[in-house]
């Protein structure tokens, strides 16, 4: 035969070898082949080149017309009051539509809240609270409990939960129960707590936040601890950021403070 045709022959006796092995064969001598050669392995796979959305983690999964929204806020009871504590990012999706928000309103005298959420529908319920609680402080003669506070804004929340995105934190002082945290996330339910972290950046700091709290702290020390956690927040969480606003809430008054970008203790510019 021409050598052409013995190797087509050849080739076709192969072929009918390997037809009639088994297939467990075929795939030990595979195996062995990449087990001698592991590079084999990659050159055999073929490679699809990675190609981006533009869209991130926060927002891949939105409904078409949602936007994403974060914050973090935070609210710690001491020996005498509490502090309240958010950063300043307000965000659309992956746009900062406001960079230097303040989300800590003033509900009464010694009572605020920290807002989460959507800032139309938490900038509403806070009006309204406030306007109820002026009202009952006119109509009894004293001042409104941050228990009384809070489960109005439950209330508020709970009834209208099918057309809300709030979440918030309520704490002052009173001569009831003095330094006192009630947290109300989505949904409506009001609940006391020891201290109150809520927002997109509050799943970053829940493991440092029960480390580092414990009961009866005194001022500088919650207020350092408010500090440490938020901007732990703001620099792995994408939708938190701009500045930290503190509010010390005593039975004496109120002091609000807030650290800059660049003076934060944690963060890019404290590495």
């Amino acid at each position: 035969l021409p050598p052409t045709s013995h190797h087509f022959h050849r080739t076709i006796q192969v072929l009918q070898y390997y037809s009639t092995s088994s297939t467990t064969q075929l795939e030990n001598m595979y195996r062995q082949q990449m087990m001698m050669n592991p590079y084999a392995a990659q050159a055999h796979q073929s490679h699809t080149p990675y190609q981006h959305d533009g869209k991130s983690a926060e927002t891949r999964n939105l409904k078409p017309g949602e936007l994403s929204t974060g914050t973090t806020i935070m609210a710690v009871p001491f020996q005498g009051g509490v502090i309240m504590g958010a950063d300043s990012r307000v965000s659309t999706g992956t746009y900062i539509a406001n960079r230097v928000s303040d989300k800590i309103a003033q509900l009464h005298d010694s009572i605020w809240c920290c807002r989460s959420g959507s800032a139309a529908d938490t900038q509403a319920l806070t009006d309204y609270v406030r306007h109820y609680l002026s009202q009952l402080a006119i109509e009894t003669g004293k001042a409104p409990t941050v228990k009384t506070a809070a489960h109005l804004m439950r209330r508020l929340c709970y009834e209208n939960k099918d057309n809300l995105m709030a979440g918030v934190i309520i704490g002052g002082w009173d001569p009831v129960e003095k330094g006192s945290v009630y947290n109300i996330p989505l949904g409506g339910t009001c609940i006391k707590m020891p201290f109150a972290i809520g927002g997109s950046g509050s799943t970053y700091i829940y493991g440092l936040v029960d480390s580092d709290f414990k009961e009866d702290m005194n001022e500088e020390e919650a207020l350092k601890l408010v500090k440490k956690s938020i901007s732990h927040a703001m620099a792995r969480d994408g939708s938190s950021g701009g500045i930290i606003r503190t509010v010390v809430v005593k039975e004496d008054g109120f002091k609000r403070e807030y650290i800059a970008g660049d003076e934060l203790p944690y963060g890019p510019c404290g590495w």
